[in-house]
């Protein structure tokens, strides 16, 4: 399957239980990016439009690239009432976008599907002079909690196709982020960022990842009892606590 097309069929668990982003991101980059009121940003991989929104509640123009097609319908019925709200059909290596025109470039939880070389070059094409780049991702911690070690080990029996996705995750593909910017200056910044979930949204957020069983698969419904019952011995006060931290990768690419 195409990376483009991998959540096709996860959209809505996308857009209704993935995580949203610490305010910190937000005023790192509008400290370290020097973003004034409507300056233009390239949301890079939006899917459905998570850090699109917060982007443009902090009141940036916003041009959104997601080259799959229900995560970018998702997020333009979203966000639609934002008159600064842009959505484009487009892969991060051919963006189709003009030359020069992006104060920033942001990647939320999407880089590690990009060809990076075609992707640093076209990102070289439409940033500005100075403009900066900042990659984001959530970051679960898997051995945080009995909760967090449990849930890792119940993914690990998914094999292969979670075993790839952790490979990505981790900066185990062809470059990792830090070479992305290839002398160019770069800098890591975290927050903390955990999540309290009850069981329709650990559901949720179970069946928003790629690698997990869809509905038409014969082990979908074996892995959601298995997680119930993961969710029921762990939960307190009926809900659990998903540690994550949030890492933003920040900085300027080499010419």
């Amino acid at each position: 399957m195409k990376p483009t097309e991998r959540f096709s069929n996860r959209a809505d668990d996308y857009r209704r239980y993935r995580p949203s982003y610490p305010a910190g991101v937000i005023a790192l980059l509008r400290e370290t990016g020097g973003l004034a009121e409507g300056s233009p940003v390239a949301d890079i991989g939006s899917g459905t439009g998570i850090l699109t929104k917060l982007l443009l509640e902090a009141g940036w123009e916003v041009t959104a690239v997601e080259p799959n097609g229900p995560m970018r319908q998702a997020a333009e019925e979203d966000l639609r009432r934002f008159p600064r709200f842009h959505s484009i059909a487009a892969p991060a290596e051919q963006t189709g976008l003009p030359a020069a025109a992006f104060a920033a470039i942001t990647v939320a939880q999407a880089f590690h599907w990009f060809e990076p070389e075609g992707t640093r070059r076209e990102f070289q094409r439409i940033l500005r002079p100075g403009g900066g780049v900042f990659i984001i991702r959530n970051h679960r911690e898997a051995g945080a909690s009995p909760f967090a070690r449990d849930y890792e080990a119940l993914l690990q029996t998914l094999g292969e196709a979670y075993a790839a996705a952790a490979h990505r995750d981790q900066g185990g593909g062809a470059l990792s982020i830090e070479d992305f910017f290839s002398g160019g200056s770069v800098r890591i910044v975290r927050f903390a960022n955990p999540s309290l979930l009850h069981w329709p949204e650990l559901r949720g957020r179970f069946l928003s990842s790629s690698y997990v069983p869809a509905a038409d698969d014969p082990r979908h419904d074996d892995y959601l009892a298995r997680l119930e019952q993961l969710f029921r011995r762990h939960a307190e006060h009926d809900r659990v606590t998903f540690d994550q931290t949030t890492e933003v990768y920040y900085g300027r690419l080499a010419p």
